[in-house]
């Protein structure tokens, strides 16, 4: 296999053997922190703090776990944070997109991390992302509306470089000739969709189905949030027929470059301890993640906030991204293309 910038990670993380390690492990008198990539608000920050609610319980020693909000270029700050601790140093877990994970990959020196390094916890769901369009008089709200040549430019706001609203767009521009502009530098999806009321923005796309029934649905119900386009390894219909963006691809190639950047909404929001924290320890919080995930006060505060429990386990987070590595370089260089790299 070929691992190009993610060079360690078919060998980097080694099974750990958890039953007796984790039993080594004492958190007690501690407090973890799970570092949210992401404002206030949005689909990052109720997943964490979801998770902060109910992970202690499961954790040996039962520690305090607190959930925090580190956002900054796409959650790329709170990956490099999470990178750099030491194995002294006070726990904490971040909480960052698919698209931070494969930064190294597309040529971004700002990110400071080899991904096969870090210690993956896993993954609360995996997910499918849509595009939408804010309705007013009129605005373009499908997708063959957007490919017309001479047609209306739509902004689209993003949280940064880093994430997949400003990379999904981009893709949808640069590949298949999409009329999108993109603006950046909002915290996080709760402020774009505020930004799209406001007028300053018309669109987004990174709207994972989890977060539209969680917090937006009100929107869609009324006919304000029009839905336009899903990608994605799965389809779904919950919001109504919307088009798929593999529908609208022709050439091969083109394809591999949509998968690469839509395939990774299968690890829905990553999970993951520094390359430094102690075998022993990071067994511990792998097993409590696993733990929490089954656990029926943690599954009916989930239902309460709509959210999806589809996990992904450490070993298939880790999978997933050896098989984006796994592109061959001519599809690597058109990915990196396709979001302005």
């Amino acid at each position: 296999m070929k691992l190009i910038a993610l060079g360690m990670l078919a060998i980097a993380v080694q099974p750990l053997d958890a039953a007796p390690v984790a039993a080594q492990a004492d958190f007690r008198g501690e407090t973890i922190s799970i570092q949210i990539g992401y404002g206030p608000g949005g689909g990052y920050d109720t997943y964490g703090r979801a998770l902060a609610r109910h992970y202690g319980r499961f954790i040996p020693g039962n520690p305090n776990v607190v959930a925090k909000n580190m956002p900054g270029a796409g959650s790329l700050r709170a990956a490099n944070h999470i990178y750099q601790l030491a194995a002294g140093d006070p726990v904490d877990i971040g909480l960052f997109s698919a698209s931070t994970a494969v930064e190294p990959l597309m040529g971004n020196d700002q990110a400071k991390f080899d991904v096969g390094k870090f210690g993956w916890i896993g993954s609360m769901n995996q997910d499918i992302s849509f595009c939408g369009v804010w309705v007013s008089p009129g605005m373009p709200t499908t997708f063959p509306d957007l490919l017309k040549k001479g047609g209306k430019e739509l902004i689209f706001g993003s949280a940064g470089p880093a994430a997949i609203s400003h990379q999904h767009p981009l893709v949808l521009k640069n590949v298949l000739g999409a009329n999108i502009r993109v603006i950046s530098g909002y915290q996080g999806q709760k402020q774009v969709n505020l930004a799209m009321q406001r007028g300053e923005v018309h669109g987004a796309c990174g709207l994972f189905a989890s977060s539209i029934k969680a917090q937006w649905m009100p929107n869609v119900k009324a006919g304000e949030l029009r839905l336009f386009l899903q990608m994605g390894p799965k389809v779904s219909n919950e919001f109504g027929p919307v088009q798929n963006v593999f529908d609208f691809v022709k050439a091969e190639e083109d394809r591999k470059v949509l998968e690469f950047h839509f395939k990774q909404t299968a690890l829905g929001r990553p999970f993951a301890a520094s390359p430094n924290l102690p075998k022993n320890r990071l067994a511990a919080l792998r097993t409590a993640f696993l733990a929490t995930m089954k656990d029926p006060e943690f599954l009916a505060d989930a239902r309460k906030l709509n959210l999806d429990i589809d996990i992904a386990t450490a070993d298939e987070v880790e999978r997933l991204l050896a098989g984006f590595a796994s592109y061959p370089k001519s599809v690597i260089d058109k990915a990196k293309a396709a979001i302005g790299r």
